[in-house]
């Protein structure tokens, strides 16, 4: 199998359905990862965590798939691994324009979702092309340990200085070397120590104290710095 890797954007208010079986937690997890997109969730399984079915995006059909479940849907997910089940909702998703995943079970898909790292901004999906999930999820729990939470303080940092380094540096090729410099440089070693003042005043040197400043960045920053 030769997948295509792709990021799914624009989830918000559209109407995903995910069908739990005997894999309630598999679902659980599916339903929590489209409700971080901001997707509206429908439900259909005969097992289901209570505490999501009360969320307010979330619709449950405490059942098996019926004829029309698919109808308005933009994006389907099959938790179980039962190819003669799949099939009916397989056939509805080709009628209805369906993307949809069932999970081990690669002739009734669409698309294919990898082992998944988040780290706020940061997203990193791994796929085997079906050839070997375990590797996968291997190769997520190393990631996990190697890209830790300072990657998300550094993206919310780079998505601030966004707007303020387009301002004051209207150049595109001075802006693309600034931007690699920062990434090439010890900001992101400097928060995996936890030292987020000194992180802080290496992008002032790099980028500017005045552009940290639009940012709102700049109330840390040391007097040597300015």
């Amino acid at each position: 199998m030769k997948v295509y890797p792709t990021f799914l954007n624009n989830l918000a208010e559209r109407r995903c359905v995910v069908f739990g079986g005997g894999h309630a937690g598999e679902a659980e997890r599916k339903v929590e990862g489209l409700l971080a997109c901001g997707a509206d969730v429908t439900v259909v399984s005969l097992e289901f965590s209570q505490e999501l079915a009360d969320h307010e995006r979330v619709e449950w059909h405490p059942r098996e798939y019926a004829a029309g479940d698919l109808q308005g849907a933009f994006l389907a997910i099959v938790s179980e691994t039962n190819p003669s089940k799949t099939a009916p909702i397989w056939e509805e998703a080709q009628r209805e324009k369906v993307l949809i995943n069932a999970m081990d079970d690669v002739p009734h898909c669409t698309f294919v979702a990898g082992s998944v790292v988040r780290r706020g901004k940061l997203a990193l999906a791994i796929s085997t092309s079906g050839a070997a999930p375990a590797l996968s999820v291997r190769l997520r729990q190393r990631f996990e340990e190697e890209f830790g939470p300072h990657y998300e303080v550094f993206l919310d940092w780079m998505a601030a200085l966004r707007h303020p380094m387009a301002s004051h540096y209207r150049d595109f090729e001075e802006r693309r070397r600034i931007w690699y410099a920062i990434v090439d440089s010890d900001v992101l070693d400097l928060l995996a120590q936890g030292r987020e003042e000194a992180a802080i005043d290496r992008l002032a040197e790099l980028a500017g104290a005045h552009v940290l400043e639009e940012a709102g960045l700049a109330h840390t920053v040391t007097p040597e710095a300015w």
